[in-house]
């Protein structure tokens, strides 16, 4: 089963392709204006077909959005996925899912073991869990810190667990994060790029690389 892929917070024709031309299956674009990947709907909107025109899904990530806010992203992107990245509730990550029709894929910080007992509500609501560093005490931002956390603590996870792994993982430890971890999809964003919110394509590359040679050998 070959690896589930996002590189997020994607705002260039050239970054969608690097990603696209490396094996990633997901896009990801950031609806947050505080992040530094923040992507006007219209800029998404084009890229996002791009994607689809190569099998890729687009995803788009929120935090905290409204009904309003959400209903503009889904009726100009038409992402296939929604991901929420804030304190979403179950119940809140339930009506999202209900009003829109699109999976949900709901972000957690991790930090300890026992922060993964927060997920528990939330299964048969959310569609995938994503696994992110707690943010810095002074960050702004609920994820793409370039944090990461123990891995070793998401093989405890029943293997029925859907989840991406995400949080500091860059082309050097990716390979280490999946052989302690046993994570079959992963997230990046701050680990492929060159300055906050620019992408480089050539450690979009090079993650990909790494992470499809990282998966062979687990195999093996």
């Amino acid at each position: 089963m070959a690896l589930d892929i996002k590189i997020c917070g994607l705002k260039t024709e050239e970054a969608v392709d690097a990603a696209l031309d490396g094996g990633a299956n997901h896009i990801g674009f950031i609806f947050f204006e505080k992040s530094p990947r923040h992507v006007e709907a219209e800029v998404a909107r084009d890229l996002s077909v791009r994607a689809r025109q190569r099998l890729a899904i687009p995803v788009a990530v929120t935090v905290d959005a409204d009904d309003a806010t959400l209903a503009d992203i889904v009726a100009t992107v038409k992402p296939g996925m929604l991901q929420l990245h804030g304190k979403e509730s179950p119940t809140r990550v339930a009506d999202v899912r209900a009003k829109f029709g699109l999976p949900v894929m709901k972000a957690f910080s991790i930090r300890e073991a026992g922060d993964l007992d927060a997920i528990e509500p939330y299964y048969g609501i959310a569609d995938r869990f994503l696994f992110d560093a707690k943010p810095p005490a002074n960050s702004a931002l609920p994820g793409g810190n370039g944090v990461s956390f123990d891995w070793s603590l998401l093989a405890a996870l029943d293997g029925k667990v859907n989840y991406m792994l995400s949080g500091g993982l860059d082309p050097e430890n990716v390979a280490e994060a999946l052989a302690v971890s046993g994570a079959r999809a992963l997230d990046v964003s701050s680990g492929v790029e060159s300055a906050p919110g620019v992408k480089d394509i050539n450690r979009i590359a090079a993650f990909l690389k790494a992470a499809q040679a990282g998966e062979t050998r687990n195999r093996e």
